[in-house]
Parts: structure tokens; C-alpha cells; sequence
């Protein structure tokens, strides 16, 4: 083969250095952590932690952090229910099913509601304590024949929160509504209290109500 055609190595000596007295020290660790890594809390193991166990069953949401075989081991000696009679683990069992251990809460409003303050004002103005329009209960309800109440007019959102902010019910009409909005401004506009403008709030939610009545065709 002709010398042209014949592999020359850039550099003929490849030998790796061998390190210097003090190199060897200063190598890096094979068991050092990255940014962002944590080690196993397993005693004495220097691994990466790559898998959580919760505490106990009382502290769900604290966890050691332990490498895969740690945490393999952790698992298979962990007993949820130790410690707990037949009954509490029977009780807990059940409590799985039905709401798989998880809090529950009631779909309700609450008494301090701008709703639950309407219903309570309009239930006390019923006759008897409640109206029944449509004689559902017989004979206008429990205590006895009432006067024929009119039935409730369709309304939308936005229009019966509007009548809640006014303090008014649902067969409030055009005048009654003029009249609530007339006393309401003039109770919580500033120049009437003295430059107190504590019921500024109240102020803006009455006027921008009184507005979607007037877009409504209410008033």
C-alpha cells in the first residue's frame, strides 16, 4: 500500500497519566449526590433515595425517603392497621369503602350566606310560616287554607342576586325596587355618614344590582 494511503495517528502516545500524590483524594465520589437528589434515610446507606413510605398511618402525608431496596424491605415489614383492635380495623375498613378514608363535607350553604339570609326573611313572611301555591301539602298547608299566593316569577342568575343585594324577594316589582334602591343609597353613601366610607362596598354591590334590574326590564 502506498504511504499516502497508510493510517498515521495524530498522536502516537494514547497512555492515560497516572494520577499525581494528592489526586486521589480529590477524585469524585461515586456515592455523591446531584442537585436535587436526596440520601436514603436507611442507616448507614450512602444510595440515592428514589422512593417515599409514609411515617405511619396517622402521619400520611410524612414520609421517609428510601433507595429501592430500602424502601422494598420497609414495605413488606409495615402493618397498617398494627397496633388497632378487630373493631377499629372493621370500622376502618368500612370507612374505605364508602368514602375511601377521605373527609367528607355537606353540599349546603351556609347560615351566614346572602342565601340562607333571603330564605330565612321570605320563609318568615309566609303565612303560617310557609306558602303553598300549589296545594301540594292539601289544603294550603299544615295550618290551614291560606290566601292564593302568586306564583314565582322566572328569574335568572344574575337578576336574583341582584334582589338579594337590594334585600328584596323574588315578586319585588318596579316601584319597590326604585324605593330599596333610594333608601339603600342614600344609607351607605359616604356623604351620609359622615365621610365614613365603610359601606362603600354595600354602595357599589346596590348600584351595579339596580343597573342589571333597569338591563333586565325590571324597574
Amino acid at each position: 500500500m502506498p504511504g499516502a494511503f497508510q493510517y498515521k495517528p495524530k498522536f502516537v502516545d494514547i497512555r492515560v497519566r497516572p494520577p499525581k500524590p494528592g489526586e486521589a483524594e480529590q477524585a469524585e465520589d461515586v456515592f455523591a449526590l446531584k442537585p436535587g437528589e436526596r440520601r436514603c434515610d436507611h442507616p448507614g446507606c450512602a444510595m440515592v433515595a428514589a422512593a417515599r413510605a409514609p411515617k405511619s398511618r396517622d402521619m400520611m402525608n410524612e414520609h421517609y425517603w428510601f433507595c429501592q431496596p430500602h424502601a422494598a424491605e420497609y414495605n413488606r415489614n409495615w402493618n397498617f392497621f398494627a397496633g388497632m383492635s378487630e373493631g377499629e380495623i372493621k370500622a376502618r375498613q368500612e370507612q374505605e369503602q364508602t368514602t375511601g378514608g377521605r373527609p367528607t363535607w355537606d353540599f349546603k350553604a351556609s347560615r351566614n350566606s346572602r342565601e340562607s339570609a333571603t330564605f330565612t326573611k321570605n320563609f318568615s313572611r309566609g303565612k303560617g310560616g310557609y306558602q303553598d301555591p300549589f296545594n301540594l301539602f292539601g289544603h294550603g298547608g299544615a295550618h290551614g287554607p291560606g290566601p292564593q299566593a302568586q306564583p314565582a316569577r322566572r328569574l335568572g342568575k344574575i337578576e336574583r342576586n341582584a334582589l338579594i343585594d337590594l334585600d328584596l324577594d323574588d315578586n319585588a316589582d318596579g316601584p319597590a325596587i326604585r324605593a330599596r334602591y333610594t333608601e339603600l343609597v342614600k344609607r351607605c353613601h359616604p356623604d351620609a355618614n359622615g365621610g365614613d366610607r365603610s359601606a362603600e362596598n354595600k354602595l357599589q354591590r346596590v348600584i351595579k344590582a339596580y343597573q342589571a334590574l333597569r338591563k333586565a326590564g325590571m324597574v
